[in-house]
């Protein structure tokens, strides 16, 4: 596992190469996300395979991370583990993206070099509650 993963990546050629990407991208890293957390220490494991199903680019893998959220009712921090599947089609249009097949989401590309942190980040915010709470009545 690399402790330091690239900073842009090709997501098309890594596809026609059947790259694989594992490693920790620290969470101080995801501006977006780093607002959000009450502590920004730790790192997200990332696993990611690039690959083609016939003419289709693609990208599946997992993330996974413990955050430390802000609980919206009592304000206090919140432990949030995350452990997602990733399942991503590479497109380049709108059109492309209402093509692709029913259990893939849409990765929007619009250059050869994509920051990594930008996927990573997108899928942890699209996942996470717009309201994170504890369970218990606090």
């Amino acid at each position: 596992m690399l402790d330091r993963l690239p900073e842009y990546i090709d997501p098309l050629h890594l596809a026609d190469k059947r790259g694989q990407l594992k490693g920790k991208l620290p969470l101080r890293s995801l501006d977006r996300l780093a607002n959000m957390l009450t502590n920004d220490s730790g790192a997200v494991l990332v696993d990611l395979f690039f690959g083609r199903e016939g003419r289709l680019a693609k990208v599946e893998g997992h993330i996974e991370a413990v955050l430390e959220l802000e609980c919206q009712n009592c304000l206090e921090a919140l432990i949030w583990p995350i452990d997602y599947e990733i399942k991503l089609g590479i497109v380049t249009s709108i059109d492309q993206a209402n093509r692709l097949p029913e259990e893939y989401e849409p990765l929007i590309i619009d250059e050869e070099k994509t920051p990594l942190k930008k996927i990573i980040e997108d899928e942890i915010l699209l996942n996470l509650p717009a309201f994170p709470k504890h369970q218990h009545n606090c």
